[in-house]
């Protein structure tokens, strides 16, 4: 949600603000809600409450239900959003943020998502380098070799790991990780911090950090890095590095409506 609903406006408690804070607090609940809890979680009367709830629900953004009295969000909520969603295409929003991270870090930014059980780059923006990659939208990472991947195997479908674990594990270099037991450590130790590394894990001489991105419904849908020669991406990277990737990623799940 905008800062429009994080924050009342100054010196206001107007009737358009209250009905907006209404039908936000409703979506975020797991069922149907009392008139009296609502009007406690806004200290309002059940009066002034119920009548913007009756208002709502005659736009068919609230409905109550007519067993309990409770109210919940309304149909009218899903038919809006999904005439919204095709605007809220991952790279679309992600997009002005990765080139205010590669502006700020100078180095290569990519996102991708997961595509049939594959990490798929979506997009990658050439950093500030003499270095270019050659890698392009549609080129598949590996899950077990790739700071992309592990991200995925920390924070994706459950099943990914174990999937991964089963099949061969390829090395790309003498550095690429191809015991089970040892990919799996690395990935909880990626799910602990929040962020993965993979030096020479892929190429020599390269590194990549990556963090992941979340939509309104706290799922995993892309992952964002940026990728560089490791000696502008150290094996141990810098904190203002590491910060900012991840707070690049927090903000475009937030865009996406993530609640942290």
């Amino acid at each position: 949600m905008s800062d429009v609903l994080d924050r009342p406006m100054a010196g206001a408690t107007s009737t358009l603000d209250l009905a907006l804070r209404i039908v936000e607090f409703l979506a975020y609940q797991s069922g149907p809600t009392t008139l009296a809890a609502i009007a406690s979680e806004f200290g309002a009367s059940k009066a002034t409450v119920h009548r913007h709830l009756r208002g709502l629900a005659s736009r068919g953004f609230v409905r109550q239900d007519v067993a309990t009295g409770r109210y919940d969000v309304g149909v009218k909520l899903m038919v809006l959003g999904e005439a919204c969603r095709s605007r809220f295409d991952i790279v679309t929003t992600a997009r002005p943020e990765l080139i205010q991270l590669r502006d700020e870090t100078g180095q290569a930014v990519t996102i991708c998502a997961l595509v049939d059980g594959d990490v798929v780059v979506l997009e990658l923006t050439q950093g500030r380098t003499v270095i270019e990659f050659a890698t392009r939208p549609g080129t598949k990472l590996a899950l077990h070799a790739s700071a992309h991947g592990k991200i995925w195997l920390a924070f994706g479908p459950a099943a990914l790991l174990d999937a991964v674990r089963q099949a061969p594990l390829p090395a790309w270099t003498p550095e690429t990780i191809t015991d089970p037991q040892t990919l799996e450590r690395d990935v909880a130790k990626v799910r602990e911090r929040g962020w993965s590394t993979a030096p020479d894990e892929v190429i020599s001489g390269v590194n990549t950090i990556a963090a992941p991105v979340y939509d309104h419904q706290g799922r995993l849908v892309a992952s964002i890095a940026i990728v560089g020669a490791k000696q502008f991406i150290p094996a141990d990277p810098a904190d203002a590095q590491v910060e900012a990737v991840v707070g690049t990623a927090r903000r475009i799940s937030r865009a996406l409506g993530w609640r942290e």
